[in-house]
């Protein structure tokens, strides 16, 4: 255990008086190897991260007020731009998910399927700006007589918009091959045959969870940037798994943490929230998230520098192991290997593509310092630590972990 540095509450004071010092998950590393970590501890005050790829469990919810005469949408069906939402809330609450589909998609009937427009679609749209229409259908009742709605709502209008994400920012995550005779299409992307390419989903060394591997200063209630805006960290996320294979420097070889967030629809930009179609696959999210670490302790710094030739992922055939749930893997490589363009897997020299936008996620890292460096965004101290903070690692056997999406 590393000897505390600075407080949350001193680097807070130190924002207020504009005199934080405040870098990039990538500009921490050369920091680091050039002064050292012990004295880059002592000169940095936050380090910012940042990642913005596809995040399949998203969504939103809202209230859209009540209609005259009232209309129960609970128990009903309700679409937004045709897409179905979820109502089985209350009389004005609905949610959507990035998933959703319009009825009359045809899905993977002609295959592979286009899924040109989904809840991800209509979440881009609303925080456009646009206007929605809305469709829904009720039972009736002596409070809530109306039977049927149609009407065009905006985000304007809307009582309450939030953005409620349910798995985000995955704490590292598979690089996907196929090892088979044929194309196949996958929310990893398109992988075509006989170790065509390897398509992965991670910043690397920008990504959040990557920089603070045990969750010391990342838990609930923290502040984040969210789609452009301000939000929180809710919970940690579903498939939360802390307890994978882990180097000696402490970041997960395998997908491992994931988080939980929620903040207001109204702040935030399609820019950093996009809808996303995966040809033969599905309709989804593309989400930016940016989370502040502290640099409490020369512990905490060196972690958020460990580069990305030092982050490793494992390789999965996602042609039979990963869909009939086999543990094989067919090795691990490092974000440096990945991301020079070409891996070596069974021999073969083997292309590389991410769906995550190292770029964007550095935009996002570079926008949240500002944000802090011009003190309009404060840090917030976790109220509850994320399952497998420090030694709390989750004790479930590894073949107990819960279904991967």
């Amino acid at each position: 255990m590393s000897t505390m540095l600075k407080t949350l509450a001193e680097i807070n004071e130190k924002i207020k008086a504009g005199k934080a010092v405040v870098v990039t998950a990538e500009e921490i590393i050369e920091i680091a190897r050039k002064k050292g970590v012990s004295r880059a501890a002592r000169e940095v005050d936050v380090v910012t991260t940042g990642t913005f790829a596809p995040m399949c469990s998203s969504g939103a919810y809202f209230n859209i007020g009540h209609a005259k005469p009232r209309i129960k949408l609970g128990g009903g069906k309700v679409y937004l731009n045709d897409v179905l939402a979820y109502p089985a809330f209350a009389a004005a609450d609905i949610m959507i998910g990035a998933n959703a589909l319009p009825d009359d998609d045809p899905r993977n009937k002609f295959h592979p399927g286009e899924f040109n427009y989904g809840g991800g679609h209509v979440i881009e749209d609303l925080v456009s700006g646009k206007d929605i229409k809305l469709v829904a259908t009720a039972y009736g009742t002596d409070c809530y007589p109306r039977k049927k709605l149609e009407t065009w709502i905006n985000i304007r209008d809307l009582n309450e918009a939030v953005l409620f994400n349910m798995r985000n920012c995955y704490q590292n995550y598979n690089v996907a091959v196929n090892l088979s005779d044929k194309t196949i299409y996958t929310y990893m992307g398109i992988l075509k045959p006989q170790l065509g390419n390897a398509n992965y989903c991670s910043a690397g060394q920008l990504s959040p969870l990557l920089k603070d591997p045990h969750y010391k200063t990342i838990g609930i209630g923290t502040k984040i940037f969210l789609g452009g805006g301000t939000g929180y960290i809710a919970w940690n996320g579903t498939q939360h798994f802390p307890n994978v294979p882990r180097g000696d420097n402490g970041v997960p070889k395998r997908g491992a943490g994931t988080l939980a967030v929620i903040g207001d629809l109204k702040q935030m930009s399609s820019r950093w929230l996009v809808g996303t179609s995966m040809l033969g696959y599905g309709a989804t999210l593309t989400v930016g998230i940016g989370i502040p670490i502290p640099i409490l302790s020369e512990e905490i710094l060196q972690y958020t520098a460990v580069p990305d030739a030092e982050i490793f992922a494992a390789i999965v055939d996602y042609s039979d192991a990963y869909p009939q749930r086999k543990p094989d893997i067919l090795g691990e490589v490092s974000y440096g290997q990945l991301k020079s363009g070409r891996i070596k897997v069974q021999g073969k020299s083997v292309p590389t593509a991410s769906l995550s936008s190292y770029s964007k996620a550095l935009e996002i890292a570079t926008i949240l310092r500002e944000w802090i460096q011009s003190g309009k965004f404060l840090l917030t101290e976790p109220v509850a630590p994320l399952p497998g903070a420090d030694a709390g690692i989750t004790p479930k056997a590894l073949n107990e972990r819960p279904i991967e999406d």
